[in-house]
């Protein structure tokens, strides 16, 4: 199939498509006598790991070993089964990071009156380091 299939079928764009390819994510795709790429269901099948796994959060360097690790008929469940306790840890504390700066501004806007003159606290946090961060 070509590229403009893979396309639709993962609902990529054919630049990211490319991407993944110039980055030595997918397996490389056969060439036509034409040199035009030739994808298989092979290709498709890991653009969406990478599409999925890249939807829950891993990087690119992590959906990288994922899909290395599914390639290895070896490999064991538990390096996979660490790997996303990893990632979950990390988005655990990246919620409470978030939380955080949430709370912050929450405080700043509650001391903001919000009227016509040009006072704001907001703006004094922001410039004299006032923040609860």
């Amino acid at each position: 199939m070509n590229i403009s299939e893979v396309a639709k079928q993962t609902g990529l764009t054919n630049k990211t498509i490319r991407f993944y390819e110039s980055k030595g994510m997918i397996s490389e795709p056969l060439r036509g006598e034409n040199g035009y790429r030739r994808y298989s269901q092979k290709q498709v099948n890991e653009l969406l790991m990478i599409k999925r796994s890249r939807l829950v959060g891993f990087s690119l360097e992590e959906s990288r070993e994922l899909l290395s690790l599914s390639r290895d008929p070896e490999r064991k469940s538990a390096d996979v089964k660490a790997k996303a306790e990893h990632k979950l840890a990390e988005i655990d504390h990246q919620i409470q990071e978030l939380l955080a700066m949430k709370q912050s501004l929450q405080s700043l806007i509650s001391q903001c009156p919000g009227n016509n003159q040009p006072g704001c606290p907001i703006i004094d946090a922001l410039t004299k380091g006032g923040t609860e961060a």
